[in-house]
């Protein structure tokens, strides 16, 4: 089991983001969140997964020389991919809306790159997910920018708020990869780890 696995081990999330410290502790290893001011940029030949994991690697880099052996520090980032552009977290309201008409009866796919590092060993993997919309009303847009703020969310949504419940037509792949932590595979990753 992997609560046994990880026992010696100090484990860091390093993430605000509530879903993600939600979906950890779901996995029942006890953790601490410590996460670092980091200026989410990328260079702009990357593609699709190559900024999920440079910027999750990005994260954990900030960690260099502050842990070891025994602490492992996981990191995460989550990327909105459609018609070849990254949607980041929206700016503002108007860009909130804009974002929500682009994804509006269309397939996009959204990518988290995660990184396990210890002082010694750094390992990154990525789950990518096809998410298919509906098509929204202006209407419908209005109402959950409005009552939701979706401003601290790639691709302007949340898979597990209204938006989710009357947008998503179907999901291939993992929904927690939607919401912003693949557990499956991290679970699976830990284990190897």
């Amino acid at each position: 089991m992997l609560h046994e696995k990880l026992k010696d081990y100090k484990i860091i999330l390093a993430s605000q983001s509530p879903r993600r410290q939600q979906l950890l502790k779901g996995l029942d290893i006890p953790f601490q969140i410590i996460s670092k001011d980091i200026k989410e940029e990328y260079p702009q030949d990357l593609k699709k997964e190559e900024i999920a994991l440079y910027l999750c690697e990005l994260k954990a880099s900030a960690f260099n020389g502050e842990i070891d052996d025994k602490t492992l520090v996981i990191t995460a980032d989550t990327i909105v991919w459609i018609n070849g552009v990254a949607l980041n977290k929206p700016s503002d309201y108007n860009d909130a809306v804009s974002i929500l008409k682009t994804l509006s009866g269309n397939m996009h796919e959204v990518i988290t790159g995660v990184c396990l590092k210890t002082k010694n060993k750094t390992h990154s993997f990525f789950s990518l997910t096809k998410v298919f919309f509906k098509k929204l009303s202006q209407q419908e847009i209005e109402y959950y920018i409005t009552n939701y703020k979706p401003y601290d969310k790639a691709g302007a949504y949340g898979a597990q708020e209204w938006i989710g419940y009357v947008a998503i037509e179907k999901i291939e792949g993992s929904y927690f990869n939607v919401m912003g932590l693949p557990t499956r595979l991290l679970y699976e990753e830990l284990m190897k780890f």
